[in-house]
């Protein structure tokens, strides 16, 4: 299962962006939207895939979070 996971955009290279995931930074293809340092973003294999509030970045990691809470 792939999922895609909400990050914030730290410094931008041409097409390329390091993007802070809590604390964890990567590299990540930025040619397909258009973003600024500071912004939400929504990375899926390695790239940027759509810029997101901070609302919403925040309900899914809330979510996340849940979900790595989980025992079975």
């Amino acid at each position: 299962m792939c999922v895609a996971l909400p990050g914030r955009v730290t410094s931008i290279n041409g097409t390329k962006a390091i993007v802070d995931f809590s604390g964890n930074t990567v590299e990540a293809e930025a040619g397909l939207v258009k973003i600024k340092v500071g912004d939400r973003v929504l990375v899926h294999a390695g790239c940027i895939i759509q810029t997101m509030s901070d609302d919403e970045a925040d309900e899914l990691e809330s979510l996340f979070s849940e979900i790595e809470d989980i025992q079975i």
